[in-house]
């Protein structure tokens, strides 16, 4: 997730910065955690962090304060909602290569699909934050069976409590995960399994790589 975000797209596009901004305020809350045990670690660490403006030390500029912008109602059901879906799909390729793989998420309407549609409004995507949660090269959300799914197919299913606002919203939701090996060729760039060659980039690939020559 991490790789992808940092390494594959452009310099400015908000999916890299915001990754950024969850390291660095990671980076601060783990610093000020320690510090009361590590004081010279963590103000060493603290010197060297290159974004810090003021030079006042670890120690005279507060204690974690972590601003509440970053609780947001349901965004941490949705994360453990997508993990667990997530290890359903691992499970059902034996340690394969999940980049090989497409995976089809059916999830009958409820809270539970309204969650994950938080993460991929599109159907099916391959650059979406559901689809980087589940390793694959791409990501189908749908709310039933597709017609042309094989009766051999390998469907593991499962289920997931959703427990918001303190318990006064609960629902127990269940949900099917098909995975199945990706026709399209591996990008040469981002390594995902979404270009049409494999000596061409993928399509998200080559509009990155053409934003960047007309930055320049």
């Amino acid at each position: 997730l991490l790789s992808c975000r940092l390494y594959c797209e452009e310099a400015k596009d908000p999916k890299r910065r915001s990754c950024q901004t969850v390291l660095a305020e990671a980076l601060d809350i783990v610093i000020r955690s320690f510090a009361p045990i590590l004081p010279h670690l963590a103000e060493e660490v603290f010197q060297y962090i290159p974004y810090k403006k003021d030079s006042e030390g670890v120690f005279r500029t507060g204690w974690i304060n972590a601003s509440s912008a970053w609780k947001k109602p349901g965004i941490e059901e949705a994360i453990e909602g997508a993990c667990a879906m997530r290890d359903s799909f691992l499970g059902s390729i034996s340690g394969k290569n999940a980049l090989e793989y497409e995976v089809i998420i059916v999830i009958e309407p409820g809270l539970l699909f309204e969650l994950m549609e938080a993460l991929q409004a599109e159907e099916t995507s391959s650059v979406s934050q559901l689809n980087e949660i589940m390793m694959a090269s791409q990501t189908t959300l749908l709310s039933e069976l597709p017609k042309e799914t094989p009766s051999d197919a390998n469907i593991v299913k499962g289920t997931f409590l959703i427990n918001l606002e303190g318990g006064d919203i609960c629902e127990q939701s269940s949900y099917k995960v098909i995975a199945r090996p990706i026709a399209k060729a591996k990008c040469p760039r981002c390594r995902r399994y979404t270009a049409e060659s494999s000596s061409t980039p993928c399509p998200r690939c080559l509009q990155v790589l053409a934003a960047g020559k007309g930055s320049t």
